[in-house]
């Protein structure tokens, strides 16, 4: 959840809650929020410092730090997220780190600075501090090309898969669309695969559009490890995790999962409660979204961030290519009147620009099955704050980083953010539904033909093979992904059958359509859900 900007419902529709990530920084820039930033042309200013003087006394920061308990404990109260952790970073100190709430729903064990959670797409900007370091390293540049160094990594275009760079991935302006590759993932397939697709996806226009892409940075990332001669755990470890004392910090899925103090993952069910329901695995994307940690290890991480690069005595990264990620590479959302503020996009980083004309890091960090976390930043303040939860996302994290912000600059929230974040997830979720209300077949349904009409390997380049099976008591079902997931169809009307969504990016029911020759056999079956980028026809044979 990534982590979003929504277009037409068939080509341009957000195909994944779980990088709600930049989407919900996107979507909040029209509540008034300036937690974006942006990109910037082709020749990039040389990275400074902070500027000198900074506008919030350290009574502003202890004031509001001061107000944090009753913040968290309220929102916790009226979200009903089971565990948050929080930490606050102002002069090179940790002034506060905290856990509130439970682990787990229902069983011993209470969120402590030390509890592990997955961060989502929080891992962002992390890993373009880890790129930073091998940048400064001399081993690969910004602008280095990606394909030379991911195998099997292309893109449609031969010229901009030979041109796509490190910066261009980083800040997702290669043209790859919205959250290409992810419902890949969603099936079941592995990184390598995934990223070997690629090729096949739609181009926009190259450096001059933004769409958000957890697998662009997942290949940027890996380019960096291959330029190192390394994994991408690795790296990150050697690089920054351990320099930095980042001891519960990891890319594995293995790592989180077997980790004693650790919150998992929840969903709020329908009558309001939650429930460690699902288990969300993102290896294939670890770049993008698969890193854990701690309140304590981000804490450390964010004194790096604001410190240019300096940990204590420690030069942990270097300062100019680190100076590099804060700053815009790509507008991330245009202004919708003369009044509004751009939003940017910079390298893993939502870049803006408050009304004090201040720059603003934020970014935010979703999974649909049950993680939720925001890193807001201002630098000339040295002051960030850092927000786990292990909860889905419905606006606490977010909601309490606008409260701390507001409350060291005015004394008190300027408004009731709760309530204004979680109804910007809501209507991203509506908006991702089919338009088609499958549970409701028409009146006047025509009845599917017989099951052998359907029953057959369908192959498709992009998502691999498929079958459609009658399978007993469930009637015709279809399998897809690498495992054969299993999806139980349902007739809706005539060739047009329905099945429910499972995983990271379910959107509820969605809808197979068949077309069927004269012989009374079908040819083809396309999937509404797989089709928003055209690629979702499967055909017989």
């Amino acid at each position: 959840m990534s982590d979003q900007r929504l277009g037409d419902r068939r080509g341009k529709r957000r195909t994944a809650r779980g990088a709600v990530a930049a989407g919900t920084a996107l979507l909040l820039a029209a509540l008034g929020s300036t937690l974006l930033g942006v990109p910037g042309a082709a020749a990039v200013p040389r990275a400074e410092p902070p500027p000198p003087d900074p506008q919030l006394t350290t009574e502003d920061v202890d004031s509001a730090v001061s107000k944090l308990d009753g913040q968290i404990r309220a929102g916790m109260e009226e979200s009903g997220v089971p565990g948050v952790a929080v930490a606050v970073v102002h002069d090179d100190r940790v002034v506060y780190l905290k856990g509130f709430g439970e682990r787990e729903v229902g069983e011993a064990g209470g969120v402590s600075p030390d509890t592990v959670f997955q961060i989502a797409s929080l891992s962002k900007p992390v890993t373009s501090t880890v790129i930073a370091d091998a940048v400064g390293d001399e081993a690969i540049a910004w602008d280095t090309p990606v394909a030379g160094h991911v195998p099997g990594f292309a893109l449609k275009d031969p010229w901009v898969s030979r041109h796509a760079t490190v910066a261009d991935l980083l800040s997702h302006r290669s043209g790859l669309p919205d959250h290409a590759g992810d419902l890949l993932e969603d099936l079941g397939y592995d990184q390598e695969y995934i990223l070997s697709r690629m090729r096949m996806e739609p181009l926009s226009p190259f450096r001059a559009s933004y769409a958000y892409t957890n697998f662009g940075v997942t290949a940027a990332a890996e380019a960096a490890a291959d330029a190192k001669g390394t994994s991408w755990q690795e790296l990150a470890e050697e690089s920054l995790f351990e320099p930095a004392g980042m001891d519960s910090t990891s890319t594995l899925f293995a790592d989180y999962e077997k980790a004693p103090d650790r919150a998992v993952t929840h969903v709020e069910t329908a009558d309001g409660t939650w429930e460690a329901r699902f288990v969300r695995d993102p290896d294939a994307q670890a770049p993008a979204g698969g890193v854990s940690s701690t309140a304590r290890d981000m804490a450390a991480w964010m004194r790096i961030q604001l410190a240019n690069g300096r940990l204590g005595d420690e030069q942990i990264v270097p300062a100019e290519p680190l100076g590099r990620t804060h700053l815009p590479e790509i507008v991330s959302q245009p202004p919708e009147n003369p009044a509004g503020r751009t939003g940017f996009y910079g390298l893993g980083w939502n870049v803006g620009y408050d009304d004090q004309g201040r720059l603003r890091l934020n970014h935010s960090g979703a999974f649909a099955l049950g993680a939720n976390t925001n890193v807001t930043l201002l630098p000339s303040e040295r002051l960030g704050i850092v927000i786990l939860t292990n909860g889905m996302p419905v606006g606490l994290a977010d909601a309490i980083a606008f409260d701390f912000l507001d409350t060291a600059e005015y004394g008190e929230p300027t408004r009731d953010w709760l309530p204004a974040v979680r109804q910007v997830y809501e209507a991203q979720e509506r908006e991702e539904r089919s338009p088609t209300d499958y549970t409701r077949p028409p009146a006047d349904a025509a009845d599917a033909r017989p099951d052998d009409s359907y029953t057959g390997t369908y192959r498709n380049a992009y998502y691999g093979p498929a079958t459609v099976t009658a399978d007993g008591e469930d009637g015709l079902v279809l399998r897809l992904g690498p495992d054969g997931m299993r999806f139980p169809l349902t007739p809706f009307d005539g060739d047009t059958f329905s099945f429910e969504t499972t995983g990271e990016n379910a959107v509820g029911r969605t809808g197979v359509t068949f077309t069927v020759g004269e012989d009374g056999t079908a040819t083809r079956m396309t999937v509404e859900r797989l089709d928003g980028n055209g690629l979702g026809t499967f055909t017989r044979g």
